[in-house]
């Protein structure tokens, strides 16, 4: 029987209207360039190993990006939407008393976007944050950390992702993990609820 249900953040809770490109594109000529230098960096970041700011601060200059690294990243990073059938759907599950948390690699100062911005404290019973817990998705153990401070084994957990590589690492601990998008429908993912005995 499923207990607590983990959702991801980035494109099942939340959305960037656009997409990252869209949203990079008045700022940085090449946004895939900017995307592959920041690749490793941002990794560490999302570990907490470090602020965000300066990593991006320091690879716009390498391009030759002159605007200011915080206002790219409000532009872009701080840009996201809730998505509003999903908080609803987890509104419902949590009254149903079913467990509901967040499960989301996040670097420190987007952690703290979400949380004070967003207010996502209050829609989730708790929120598990890669750069706070120093462990980030797929690792096996950053799932046994949630299992772990959740008390639940892996088979009274559903893990909803839009990776296929955070679903599949998931798997791995033992959770029961399925793959999903928020631009596939709301009906969709309740069916996949339904299909793990949770009515919603």
């Amino acid at each position: 029987m499923i207990r607590h249900v983990l959702l991801d953040a980035d494109g099942v809770v939340q959305d960037l209207p656009g997409g990252w490109q869209a949203a990079l594109a008045p700022w940085v000529p090449e946004p895939e360039a900017l995307f592959a230098r920041l690749a490793a960096d941002e990794e560490a970041c999302i570990r907490g190993e470090g602020p965000f700011m300066p990593v991006l601060a320091r690879h716009l200059q390498a391009l030759g990006v002159n605007a200011a690294a915080h206002d790219v990243y409000d532009a872009v990073w701080s840009s996201i939407e809730a998505v509003p059938a999903v908080l609803g759907l987890v509104e419902r599950l949590r009254n149903a008393g079913v467990g509901v948390h967040l499960v989301t690699n996040q670097n420190p100062e987007r952690a703290a976007y979400m949380r004070e911005h967003l207010g996502y404290d209050a829609v989730f019973d708790s929120a598990y944050y890669s750069c706070e817990i120093g462990l980030a998705k797929p690792d096996l153990a950053f799932f046994e950390h949630v299992l772990s401070d959740l008390g639940a084994p892996g088979e009274q957990v559903l893990f909803i992702d839009d990776s296929l590589r955070n679903v599949e690492g998931a798997r791995v601990a033992g959770v029961a993990a399925e793959h999903w998008h928020h631009r596939t429908g709301t009906p969709a993912l309740v069916d996949l609820l339904v299909g793990h005995g949770i009515s919603a």
